[in-house]
């Protein structure tokens, strides 16, 4: 059964929305497009390129779709941006879409019928990891579905106030654990949960506090 990994770049307070640049989604009047930009360094690129080291299929969205079939197939390779763009132009790419002939990007691939039931189907079958990035929408319906098994999130020192927020009301309740941490110099929290089963609950009662002497 493959793992399935949803990657963000996110806010303290939990937007996910046009984290690379100020054209990449400005709906709903969002003006901080490109709000990573100034975190980027060494420790960040490097927490992407350990994610990209193992073998996974994309799984996006429609709209993350859009915005890199028309970015990743046009870099050069040698270029900063050369050996991740070899990458994801030749990984497969499973794509929840209503537009299926549109996807003219190589090797993508159409979900086909009711998303959960889909990308179920996917993680049922050997394979690689599927990694998504981006695509709220997608992941809203895939935390709702239970589907999520690894969270890698970039935690980024900044409140937006507004914008598409990575967690919603439908996401079914579920605990994950904290398996690495590290912070960068300019703030940002490098981290990897894995889903642990379901939230446990208590009271204070139940715990034990050390007495003062």
């Amino acid at each position: 059964m493959r793992t399935l990994i949803v990657a963000e770049f996110i806010s303290l307070d939990g937007v996910v929305q046009a984290p690379g640049g100020p054209d990449e989604d400005p709906t709903g009047g969002f003006r901080f497009g490109g709000w990573v930009a100034p975190y980027a360094d060494e420790a960040t690129g490097q927490d992407v390129e350990d994610l990209h080291s193992r073998p996974f299929e994309l799984l996006l969205g429609r709209r993350t779709y859009d915005i890199w079939a028309t970015y990743w197939p046009n870099v050069r390779t040698g270029s900063a941006d050369g050996a991740i763009a070899d990458l994801f132009n030749r990984v497969p790419k499973h794509v929840a879409t209503h537009r299926p002939a549109t996807l003219a990007w190589q090797n993508s691939h159409a979900l086909q019928g009711d998303l959960s039931d889909a990308v179920r189907t996917l993680k049922n079958q050997e394979g690689a990891n599927l990694l998504t990035w981006g695509s709220g929408d997608v992941v809203h319906q895939l935390l709702a579905a239970g589907l999520v098994d690894e969270l890698r999130l970039q935690i980024h020192p900044v409140v937006l106030g507004r914008g598409k927020r990575l967690f919603d009301d439908k996401a079914e309740a579920s605990a994950f654990t904290l398996v690495h941490s590290s912070s960068t110099t300019g703030g940002v929290l490098i981290t990897r949960y894995v889903r642990k089963g379901d939230v446990r609950t208590g009271t204070f009662d139940e715990v034990d506090v050390p007495e003062e002497n």
